[in-house]
């Protein structure tokens, strides 16, 4: 699969009924999260609490999971131990590439890193493992993705479209700025740097942007696409490619 100059690609895309890879990239290179962890903070704080949600925490979950809502992330984050949730997620999982963001930036949970194989091992666990109110929760709200997340930004990229419904999705992005292309604000987007840092030896780059799409498509195929982009690279540009790699990942195994 052919992939653009100046990316770095992890993906796999896994048969649900196998369990069988049917087609990965890097599958276990290490990116950092952006709005991708905002799955494993629903999963764990439904798995924390049972019964009822209470309305409070609702106005928070369907944002995160629907809209991306960062500001909802953080709150659940702070409340859930910030990377105690990472922990705990793995633990449960199985995950050996997902650990909690530096230890010098603990409540920055978009630097959590991951790999397009655990990313595929969570969406796994939703489907086969989790009880059914957990299951049925987080999927259910990720089927109801709105096309405009909280912050401006479009996020139907990759699967979205590349792929016909139905799917259920979690996107995630960082390095573009705080403001979207015009495409759901009419806001100019502005750009920033981080450095790179090392974690547990293996390098997570936090300077360059990132463009992920994540999801399950048709209940058939899990598709997990992790980028890294070019420094400097718009959302715009960043977005073409993704949905091209989705696309054309789709088109090799459907």
């Amino acid at each position: 699969m052919r992939v653009s100059a100046g990316v770095t690609a992890g993906y796999a895309v896994v048969d649900v009924t196998t369990g069988k890879t049917v087609a990965q990239r890097q599958a276990h290179h290490r990116f950092r999260s952006a709005s991708v962890v905002k799955i494993l903070i629903a999963t764990d704080y439904l798995e924390r609490h049972r019964g009822t949600i209470p309305a409070r925490d609702m106005a928070l979950l369907t944002p995160m999971l629907r809209g991306s809502d960062d500001d909802a992330a953080t709150a659940l984050w702070r409340r859930g131990g910030q990377g105690e949730i990472v922990r705990r997620m793995a633990r449960r999982i199985g995950l050996t590439e997902t650990s909690p963001p530096p230890a010098a930036k603990p409540g920055f949970w978009g630097y959590t890193a991951i790999s397009a194989a655990d990313i595929a091992l969570v969406y796994r666990y939703l489907l086969r493992r989790a009880d059914p109110r957990v299951r049925d929760f987080v999927l259910g709200n990720l089927r109801k993705a709105s096309q405009c997340a909280r912050d401006g930004f479009d996020q139907f990229f990759g699967i979205p479209r590349a792929v016909p419904r139905p799917w259920a999705i979690k996107q995630g992005w960082s390095g573009y700025g705080a403001v979207p292309p015009v495409r759901c604000t009419r806001a100019k987007a502005t750009s920033f740097r981080i450095g790179a840092v090392t974690m547990g030896g293996n390098p997570v780059d936090l300077g360059r942007p990132v463009l992920h799409t994540t999801g399950v498509i048709s209940d058939r195929l899990i598709m997990v696409v992790l980028t890294l982009q070019p420094s400097g690279a718009s959302f715009t540009q960043s977005a073409e490619r993704v949905t091209k790699l989705a696309r054309d990942l789709y088109l090799s195994v459907a």
